[in-house]
């Protein structure tokens, strides 16, 4: 009987898996900014370095694998990125895998690699269903002699604790600073803060006059600024953790907290900044009351409905007909009583728009 591959389920980290190759899913544009490829990229800087020229000179493409060896005596021996998807936002197609399972095969063999760990190709932002992927990959590389498949289903992102990061910490700016100590002083009382709270922390802090250069859009839960989600990418590991990767669902993700050293860190780079240091503070009395997500929800929505329509900038009625047409979710949520306490608790910061 011919040998065949040996295939398990795996759970927790796949960086930490104990194998030849480990298989990282890419996009051909050269950006690593969400979910494993954002683990891959902390982890692995200089094989993201490699793979951003690769992109540049047109040398990643679909169905091909881009390949890095690592020249580790311990670990892997190979990073494989698998191209999934064209440019980062467009959606994975299952010919796609199926042409790159084709190749993976190919690498496996020319490369003599004898196990190798494998993501949900093209599932989680790519949109595929792992149903779907699942069989192809096993009917791929079950054929490959001897070889230790170990595949990491949807579902299994470690923790942001246990998430690889070799990268150099950042410098601490004054952004940085405002941000690690807004989230330190709201933790105190919320016992940490998830990014959707962070998200309106920052929201506020900008409101009142700090340059932080976010661009908040009307989102699904309230105002949202995508890059300051490139900023908790940044910090993490270094002064924060708890965002992870950024693949977490809103609802469904870790509080973030404050790492040792960040909060003293911070304080020594607002000790001259005066300004900045009273906005945070100001934040602070801005959102007493309203630390949750619900709450914090509820109060940037409110505002951001005054800044955005007149009438309900003048009268509380209004702003629940604006808030009330924002989603079919937030009229369920979000009650006239509720509303109307956000408004004059804006209100009473001067945080509505004056005529």
């Amino acid at each position: 009987m011919e040998p065949t591959a040996m295939i398990t389920n795996a759970t927790g980290n796949l960086l930490q898996a104990d194998a030849d190759a480990l298989v990282n899913t890419v996009n051909t544009v050269g950006v690593m900014g969400k979910g494993i490829a954002l683990q891959f990229r902390k982890a692995y800087p200089e094989m993201f370095a490699a793979y951003a020229k690769a992109c540049k000179a047109g040398e990643v493409r679909l169905g091909q694998m881009h390949v890095w060896e690592t020249g580790a005596l311990n670990g892997p021996r190979f990073i494989i990125n698998f191209p999934t998807k064209g440019h980062w936002r467009s959606g994975s197609k299952i010919s796609d895998i199926d042409a790159g399972l084709s190749d993976l095969t190919k690498v496996i063999t020319d490369r003599g690699i004898t196990s190798i760990a494998l993501p949900p190709l093209g599932c989680g932002n790519g949109g595929l269903d792992w149903s779907e992927v699942e069989p192809r990959i096993l009917a791929a590389l079950t054929v490959v002699p001897g070889l230790d498949v170990r595949i990491y289903a949807p579902g299994s992102t470690p923790g942001a604790a246990s998430m690889t990061n070799t990268t150099k910490a950042p410098n601490m700016t004054v952004g940085r600073a405002a941000l690690v100590t807004v989230l330190g002083r709201y933790s105190q009382v919320a016992l940490g803060a998830t990014p959707l709270e962070v998200q309106k922390l920052m929201y506020f802090l900008q409101v009142i006059g700090e340059p932080l250069q976010l661009k908040y859009a009307k989102n699904r839960y309230g105002p949202y600024a995508d890059n300051l989600r490139h900023v908790l990418n940044t910090v993490e590991g270094h002064y924060l953790t708890g965002f992870g990767d950024g693949s977490s669902r809103v609802l469904e993700a870790e509080p973030i907290r404050t790492l040792p050293g960040a909060a003293e860190a911070a304080n020594r780079v607002l000790v001259d900044h005066p300004d900045t240091a009273a906005r945070v503070e100001e934040v602070q009395q801005i959102v007493d009351g309203f630390e949750s997500m619900y709450g914090m929800e509820l109060l940037a929505t409110v505002h951001w409905v005054t800044t955005e329509n007149r009438d309900a900038a003048k009268d509380w009625h209004s702003a629940v007909k604006h808030v009330h047409r924002w989603t079919p979710r937030k009229k369920r949520m979000f009650t006239e009583d509720h509303i109307r306490v956000a408004f004059f608790a804006l209100d009473r910061h001067g945080l509505l728009p004056a005529d």
